[in-house]
């Protein structure tokens, strides 16, 4: 007789489950083992921690979908942003000499590093979609420093389980778990197509995930806190998005 792995039993557990109409049972597995997601409260909690908990059981390691130069959107869509405000005109006057990305929480090694800091690092490009939960995507390559390299460069404590990340533009903040910030496609970006990061795309810098979807690709990031728990950050449910309506945990 075959052995059965655990992470299959959790899965089929979750499936079988849920498809008898047992989510608050399928919660209570997925509380066992972790998998509960900071918005897994309240009305919706059940279904988006069925969601959290079978992708991350059942596509841990995947990888997003890669594609050709060729297939590049001619005409990328850069949706509009609210106003960036005086000191981001003033960095951007600056070249963006005077920006720095701050790597705090549990680190051995809290450090600020500016864009030349980050552009020394060795880099990753990917041909990847960035898809808008709104309907409209777009491929494009993009250019920058893996987050696993920074998080090691300072020294990520053990206990490490969240990564928040923060915007130059007020109350814009997202925050993944430790699998999507040390997966390989997972990068802080500093150019695309061939270029530097254009400020309509996020530039200088901006969060790539590219197993999620557009709203927790963050541009414009001055701030990582690594951290054990998201209770303390806003409202307790992981980013602005679910405060908003939207799902914490929003892989495609």
């Amino acid at each position: 007789m075959s052995t059965i792995s655990r992470r299959k039993l959790i899965t089929t557990g979750l499936s079988a489950t849920a498809g008898a109409g047992g989510l608050a049972v399928a919660t209570r597995l997925a509380q066992r083992y972790g998998l509960i997601p900071p918005d897994g409260g309240g009305l919706y909690g059940p279904g988006e921690t069925l969601t959290y908990a079978a992708q991350r059981l059942l596509t841990r390691h995947s990888l997003a979908r890669e594609f050709a130069p060729s297939q590049i959107s001619k005409v990328p869509f850069a949706n509009e942003v609210g106003p960036l405000g005086g000191e981001f005109r003033r960095l951007q006057e600056g070249a963006f000499a005077g920006w720095r990305l701050a790597v705090d929480g549990l680190v051995a090694h809290p450090q600020f590093f500016s864009l030349g800091d980050l552009k020394s690092f060795p880099w990753r490009s990917q041909i990847t979609l960035l898809a808008c939960e709104e309907g409209w995507s777009y491929i494009a390559e993009w250019r920058g420093v893996p987050l696993s390299l920074i998080l090691n460069v300072v020294g990520t404590l053990s206990q490490a389980r969240y990564v928040v990340y923060r915007s130059i533009q007020p109350d814009w903040w997202e925050s993944i778990d430790m699998v999507d910030a040390l997966h390989p496609q997972t990068l802080v970006t500093h150019g695309m197509n061939g270029g530097e990061l254009p400020v309509e795309f996020g530039g200088p810098l901006r969060l790539r995930v590219p197993r999620q979807l557009g709203y927790k690709n963050v541009k414009y990031i001055t701030s990582l806190t690594v951290s054990d728990s998201l209770k303390g950050f806003g409202k307790g449910l992981g980013s602005a998005s679910p405060e908003g309506g939207y799902a914490w945990y929003a892989g495609i």
